[in-house]
């Protein structure tokens, strides 16, 4: 399929190379605002069971690593890109691994985010971090072929920016859809890489169409699947006895909560 797209290992041509870079910062900058923010207005903590910090220690890594390749290429360095590189085989799986565990600890220890339903929160938010590591490793299998690489890697990040930008956006007052739009918000990355692939080419790179056509399916389904009897029932199992189930099911606001 990439030797369609790109009949043969392309180079890295200066202007598009920027232009990956800069959403890379802009993605990673997203991220990093989210958090910080909310640890300054003394909403989140770091007085947290370990498996938040290791969630932590490991994103940040990765998230160290996303820019260092993209400015690596930008500047040139080939072969460092290439040494790097190598980690990611590493990383992906330990993202994998710390997304699954965080989501399941962030469920029965709080039931998620109030504004969030529980049950859409944790199947989503499990299906997505596995299709990152998806994405991510269908990069590096594409990495010979520069436009599969870095738009599947860009499609990949995107889903990861669903926390920080959660963190900025008023989601109580979006009640019921704070899940829908914090998601349907990470989708804007991949589409403006789709809007300056049309004004450029005249065309758009096909991994743009099979990277976020992916994430809308998965996200659709899962959506579908949290409020299905058998998704309710595996949400208040993993649930059941933590202090998870004792809030509502449904997205809430908190009695006495103000902005």
């Amino acid at each position: 399929m990439a030797t369609l797209a790109d009949s043969k290992p392309s180079g890295y041509s200066g202007e598009s190379t920027r232009f990956f870079t800069i959403l890379a910062c802009i993605m990673s900058l997203v991220i990093v605002a989210g958090f910080s923010i909310q640890l300054a207005m003394g909403r989140s903590s770091f007085d947290v069971p370990w498996p938040y910090h290791v969630h932590g220690v490991i994103f940040m890594s990765w998230l160290g690593l996303y820019l260092a390749q993209h400015l690596s290429m930008a500047s040139g360095n080939k072969a460092l890109h290439v040494r790097l590189g190598k980690l990611s085989y590493i990383m992906i799986p330990a993202m994998v691994a710390a997304g699954t565990l965080i989501m399941i600890t962030v469920a029965q220890r709080t039931g998620g985010p109030f504004f969030f339903h529980v049950s859409e929160f944790l199947w989503s938010n499990l299906a997505l971090v596995w299709l990152f590591g998806g994405l991510a490793f269908w990069s590096l299998k594409s990495r010979r072929y520069t436009g599969w690489h870095r738009r599947l890697m860009l499609c990949a990040m995107a889903i990861l920016t669903g926390p920080g930008l959660g963190r900025l956006l008023p989601l109580p007052l979006m009640i019921p859809h704070a899940w829908t739009i914090t998601t349907v918000s990470t989708m804007i990355f991949p589409v403006i890489g789709m809007i300056v692939d049309w004004r450029k080419n005249g065309r758009v790179h096909p991994a743009y169409f099979w990277g976020l056509g992916l994430y809308v399916v998965v996200f659709l389904a899962t959506v579908a699947i949290s409020h299905t009897g058998p998704g309710m029932a595996v949400t208040e199992w993993l649930i059941e006895g933590t202090p998870g189930a004792d809030r509502p099911i449904e997205a809430f606001l908190p009695p006495g909560f103000s902005m």
